[in-house]
């Protein structure tokens, strides 16, 4: 939202002005409010440790880089619901597999999913998400078809079904990496917690290093397009409104970092399980989808249409009250 009202400026100007708020400047600071001598932490943390953090902050950088792209090009809800939701079913499923061939104490296994009574509600969870993201794509498929050109860039100035449905599932995917840096870099927040920090934020410590991957990944790009669509001159032009270009870009990276400080203390009660993962993930496309409801992008459809995107955003949420039982159960 405040990406919106940003004015001249590239999309790869505002997206890594964002982008060194979100990943390179208020994380720690984050960090220095609620886990004093974090730095020390991470200095006696094992190379192993933070070799895998970053890596995964790299892999999550692609996610993050062509989430932008996704939602340019479906619009917040479509783009935000595809997304979002394959991060869900992959950044909940794709962690058991792994401990099923590397088994660790008190984390879930695929074969604990398969076996157990508990295990099966919450991956019938998985499958009812991943069934809701269908009907979110089904509803954007309807949306091309009904919709004049001139309409569809009424709200999404560049709408494109299948370029951005490509996208966006590529990006789901990569973005499910997240989730999975946080448990590679579970020793700093283990450590944190012994150190005598408060264990609400013990996730904090954790995503600095973290971000150092994500924004490798979404510099480096950023600047090749800068190079190639000549567009450094946008941080100086003053021709653009400057300070309020910066402003909302800063705000658009700080108020995305705070969903993981916020994921961060609920991750510290409920475990870096399914639950947690889906629960969040379902409440974005929940928010996200109202604001595209906001901003007009199914206006002109058919009431069939509007109809296909609510069940399919009621079929995503549904899937986090069966992982939440699920998860009860065991």
């Amino acid at each position: 939202m405040p990406y919106k009202k940003v004015r001249n400026w590239h999309w790869e100007n505002y997206w890594i002005i964002g982008g060194l708020f979100s990943w390179l400047i208020v994380p720690p600071l984050a960090a220095w409010l609620t886990v004093p001598g974090f730095s020390e932490i991470i200095k006696a943390t094992p190379a192993n440790t933070i070799r895998y953090t970053i890596l995964f902050g790299v892999l999550w950088g692609f996610g993050g880089l062509t989430y932008g792209l996704g939602v340019r090009y479906l619009g917040m809800s479509l783009g935000n619901s595809v997304v979002l939701g394959f991060c869900s079913a992959f950044g909940a499923l794709i962690p058991s597999i792994y401990y099923n061939f590397f088994p660790a104490p008190g984390k879930t296994t695929f074969h604990d999913l398969v076996s157990t009574t508990w295990g099966r509600i919450v991956f019938l969870g998985i499958i009812v998400c991943l069934i809701g993201i269908y009907i979110c794509g089904r509803a954007g498929t309807m949306k091309e078809k009904e919709l004049p050109e001139e309409e569809k860039k009424k709200s999404v100035e560049e709408f494109n079904l299948v370029k951005g449905l490509v996208v966006a599932i590529f990006s789901g995917i990569m973005s499910a990496c997240f989730n999975f840096g946080i448990e590679a870099g579970k020793p700093m927040a283990e450590a944190a917690v012994a150190a005598g920090m408060n264990p609400l934020y013990q996730n904090n410590v954790t995503y600095v290093v973290l971000l150092w991957g994500g924004l490798a990944t979404n510099f480096i790009w950023c600047m090749i397009l800068n190079i190639r669509n000549r567009t450094f001159g946008d941080y100086t032009d003053r021709k653009t409104p400057l300070m309020k270009n910066y402003l909302f870009s800063a705000l658009a990276g700080t108020t995305w970092f705070l969903q993981f400080f916020f994921y961060g203390m609920g991750e510290s009660k409920l475990g870096n399980g399914a639950s947690s993962w889906i629960l969040h993930m379902a409440f974005i496309i929940l928010v996200a989808n109202s604001w595209g409801i906001v901003l007009n992008e199914w206006k002109g459809v058919s009431s069939k249409t509007r109809t296909t995107i609510t069940i399919g955003i009621a079929t995503i949420l549904f899937s986090v009250v069966l992982v939440g039982i699920g998860n009860s159960l065991k």
